[in-house]
């Protein structure tokens, strides 16, 4: 299997520290797993099937792996299902045999992992589906788990959805207190452009910002908790110069009324700030 990789995020640091902090290295008594080391014989070899309880679109099955290879690097992991596949109940993910006592250890560490991504991009795939035959893209936030963001934001790629902002550094977003203190979006959009940011994405609440907005070079319009009615009227009066975004308030029964408003995205933060994990166990067996 060809080496797994998500651009900016370290992989192995992220096992290690994880594992690090289940096996409470630094506390006093900690640095083991107390319960394998007593029950289970050094030599003991284990067979395990990780599958899925419910309907789930998969994501994080390589990040699984890593954690078990970590502590055997010869145990043997097959994946069976591609990451973004929408499987039913029941499905096999993940078959591997190796060292008990190392699947032992791992076993929470990657499925906390894998359940919690892949619940992202479940509910990612919900919400692209539930937008309908649109144009428009579905987009994540910053609403991040601290630690989390690239697996997150990894997740939503996985089920379908695009990335916004990965942080606070790609691109200006010009919200209602960064207004406050500037002025007006006009100078606030001014400023940001004067410092030589490139991309500039201006959040609006009313209709009569979008002029002094773009007239001051926004390069996209946040409309921020418009109806459909009110988006409508919106993407009208920009007219195409520059996309446009809505956000706030979204959810999914009414996601598909704000994505046919013609709006180019809908940002949705519940994506990374509150999926439900997803339902995967992992059984054993003695070899």
């Amino acid at each position: 299997m060809s080496q797994f990789t998500i651009p900016g995020f370290d992989l192995a640091a992220f096992v290690q520290a994880t594992l690090a902090e289940d096996l409470g290295h630094g506390l006093p008594g900690g640095g083991t797993d107390v319960t394998s080391e007593s029950v289970i014989p050094a030599d003991a070899r284990f067979a395990g099937v990780m599958d899925s309880r419910d309907a789930i679109t998969v994501c994080g099955l390589p990040i699984a792996a890593a954690f078990f290879r970590a502590l055997d690097p010869a145990m043997e992991i097959d994946i069976l299902v591609a990451e973004g596949a929408r499987v039913a109940p029941g499905t096999a993910l993940m078959r591997l045999s190796g060292h008990a006592r190392a699947m032992l250890t791992a076993e929470r560490s990657a499925l906390n992992t894998v359940q919690h991504l892949s619940g992202v991009a479940t509910l990612t795939r919900e919400y692209v589906d539930a937008m309908g035959q649109t144009k428009a893209r579905l987009l994540d936030t910053r609403k991040t788990i601290p630690g989390f963001r690239h697996l997150e934001k990894y997740a939503v790629r996985t089920g379908g959805g695009h990335n916004h902002r990965m942080g606070l550094w790609d691109a200006a977003m010009i919200k209602d207190n960064h207004v406050l203190v500037a002025g007006g979006v006009a100078e606030a959009v001014r400023r940001a452009l004067a410092a030589g940011v490139k991309d500039v994405i201006c959040e609006v609440d009313h209709l009569d910002q979008i002029e002094p907005a773009l007239a001051a070079g926004a390069t996209r319009l946040l409309l921020d908790n418009m109806g459909p009615d009110l988006l409508r009227q919106a993407v009208a009066l920009v007219a195409g110069r520059v996309p446009t975004e809505a956000s706030g308030g979204v959810r999914l029964d009414t996601i598909g009324a704000i994505a046919a408003s013609g709006v180019d995205y809908v940002s949705v933060g519940r994506l990374t700030q509150s999926a439900p994990a997803a339902d995967i166990g992992l059984d054993f067996s003695p070899l």
